[in-house]
């Protein structure tokens, strides 16, 4: 007859010191069990060392308790030991696993209630919480098993909305580091600055400029018709003004150490600009990026004729070139990222492994897997993962 196995779980709290973890397990190692688990967690200072153990025979749990209340005695430390029955495996995760990754400028208690709230809602448990950052962005991550992706990810959607926060539920396990190739819109993405715009200002037809974008955002001319009419007043400009509206571009705070930590993993990135090939190309390449796509502005004589060179990087050339530069690097579309602010990134971020919103329009946040409301590039960073102390480091 089958003797039913034994769990037992070792909780150890109290103010952290270097050494109890090793010396707890030097106790359990004169018995015979098998680790299951394990969790530690400090918190200022505080430590909480849980421990999930495995027994096939009845275990001496008088000796066990007495030896861990002892090494906690020693430690100034509060312990409790819980016996089970039935083995610690776990039933097959209804879903499977998710991440679910909370961020928030601050993050209040309230935001956090209501994401647990609904995650308990809808049947599913956290297994496990921890912090990715803490300023100027607080982010954790909840491991989540036994929900479903989509009905998750739209319910937490609209809870994280109410709350002022962002929400992103991803599936767990190796996806995430799967994902290879990131890339990003330019204006109001990479950058504050709408190129166009600077050059308008320059041309004397800013207000022309912003009427026929105006135009275009409420539907009455598609991108690449709005385009050409914008670059059709830029004509006469000379064309050394490329060079001083690139030098004024400001980058959007941590994008730098987006793209260096990227790289410093192994990552490719990419740009796809409905901007300007004469602009964005020399950015990229400080930057080092590794792909750029972009129009191209035609000149002649010193001056911007008005009219482009080239196809038109529109809604569906920014789709294409996540395609190709994905090609180029090697990388299945499964294991992109792409991330943009404006219904002309649409295509590219549905067409993506994981597409996000960056501060974009609702049109945008709506389509997208999760969106990014802080003004933080580098936050995404977070969505794949990678923690504050990470990048650091």
């Amino acid at each position: 007859m089958a003797i039913a196995q034994t769990t037992l779980l070792i909780t150890l709290t109290g103010r952290d010191r270097p050494g109890v973890t090793s010396r707890l397990f030097g106790i359990l190692a004169r018995y015979p069990l098998a680790v299951a688990d394990v969790e530690q967690v400090v918190i200022r200072g505080r430590l909480v060392l849980g421990v999930l153990l495995d027994c096939d025979a009845p275990p001496d749990l008088t000796g066990i308790h007495a030896a861990v209340s002892a090494l906690a005695g020693d430690l100034g430390l509060e312990a409790e030991i819980t016996a089970g029955s039935g083995g610690s495996g776990d039933p097959p995760a209804r879903g499977g696993r998710l991440h679910v990754t909370l961020l928030g400028s601050p993050l209040g208690p309230a935001a956090i209630a209501a994401i647990a709230g609904r995650i308990a809602a809808s049947g599913a448990n956290i297994d496990r919480i921890g912090r990715l950052a803490q300023r100027p962005v607080t982010c954790i991550e909840m491991d989540v098993s036994g929900g479903d992706p989509a009905l998750l990810r739209e319910d937490l959607a609209q809870a994280a909305a109410a709350r002022g926060v962002d929400v992103a539920v991803q599936r767990g396990g190796l996806h995430r580091r799967a994902l290879r190739l990131i890339v990003m819109d330019v204006d109001s993405t990479l950058i504050r600055d709408e190129v166009i715009d600077l050059l308008a200002a320059r041309a004397g037809c800013a207000g022309e400029v912003a009427k026929v974008t105006e135009a275009a955002m409420r539907g009455e001319l598609d991108f690449a018709a709005s385009l050409r009419e914008r670059v059709g007043l830029l004509a006469g400009l000379p064309a050394g003004v490329l060079d001083e509206v690139r030098r004024e571009l400001r980058l959007t705070a941590g994008a730098q150490t987006l793209i260096r930590t990227l790289r410093g993993l192994g990552y490719k990135s990419g740009i796809v600009s409905g901007g300007f090939t004469e602009v964005v190309a020399p950015l990229a390449a400080d930057l080092g990026i590794d792909y750029v796509a972009a129009n191209s502005l035609e000149i002649a004589a010193g001056k911007l004729t008005g009219r482009l060179s080239g196809p038109v990087i529109d809604r569906a050339g920014k789709a294409g070139a996540l395609r190709r530069f994905a090609a180029e690097a090697g990388v299945p579309l499964s294991q992109t990222v792409a991330v943009g602010d404006g219904a002309n990134d649409l295509d590219m971020i549905a067409a993506a492994g994981l597409g996000v919103a960056f501060n974009a329009r609702p049109v945008v946040r709506d389509a997208a897997d999760t969106s990014v409301s802080v003004p933080y590039l580098d936050a995404i960073l977070y969505l794949l993962g990678i923690s504050s102390e990470d990048v650091e480091a």
